[in-house]
């Protein structure tokens, strides 16, 4: 109860101010959370599915992999599916695999959506605290420049405590949202890592297969 007691009382001490980061944070966090289970379960899908399309790509089953491909809605499903469609008329690796970065084109937004918002409300909720400590002290010197010449010192320490309320608060939301924003950003190099990765199996995997047939 204390402590309940403590934060409500050091969030209406911040001033006006500390609405706008709370709303800030708000928006944050849900960003945050839908980016990670978007992130989450497209890593989780992604491997499955190839683990279930690659035995069909190494016995040259390109029918039966494109359509398992064409029923999900993984990320490397689109990926994969540009190869596969590519192969069938491609007889250069070059080709297909440029077929295969075009498709990795059109997924990278789709997983860095949004991600970046999450430095731009870091950033805002830095600036509003200090926005908020700054007329927070410039409410403190004007009440205190006619008060009585002992009281001024007293008056404006607390009045300065009172203002900085706001920094440390746009602070404590600040540094939260920059660390998710590292966390994702992270998750969504290694998925992409991890795309760029099939993709060259898949094309080692048929090409290599051609060239030992040419070879026969």
């Amino acid at each position: 109860m204390q402590i309940y007691s403590s934060v409500v009382g050091f969030f209406q001490d911040g001033g006006i101010f500390m609405y706008p980061i709370v709303i800030v944070f708000a928006f944050g966090a849900a960003i945050a959370v839908e980016r990670w289970i978007y992130l989450t379960r497209a890593t989780i899908s992604s491997k499955s599915l190839w683990h279930q399309v690659a035995p069909y790509i190494k016995a040259h089953k390109f029918t039966e992999a494109v359509n398992m491909t064409a029923k999900s809605s993984a990320a490397i499903a689109t990926i994969l599916s540009y190869g596969l469609k590519r192969t069938a008329v491609a007889r250069r690796r070059d080709d297909v695999e440029k077929a295969m970065e075009e498709s990795l084109m059109e997924v990278m937004p789709r997983l860095e959506k949004r991600t970046h918002y999450l430095a731009t409300f870091a950033n805002m909720a830095t600036l509003l605290g200090l926005l908020g400590t700054i007329i927070g002290l410039i409410n403190a010197f004007t009440a205190v420049s006619g008060a009585n010449p002992a009281e001024k010192a007293d008056l404006l320490s607390a009045s300065i405590s009172v203002a900085m309320n706001t920094t440390a608060f746009g602070l404590m939301v600040a540094i939260p949202l920059l660390l998710v924003h590292t966390l994702l950003q992270t998750k969504t190099t290694e998925l992409v890592d991890s795309l760029e990765m099939a993709s060259v199996k898949f094309l080692n995997t048929v090409f290599e297969s051609r060239d030992d047939g040419y070879a026969a």
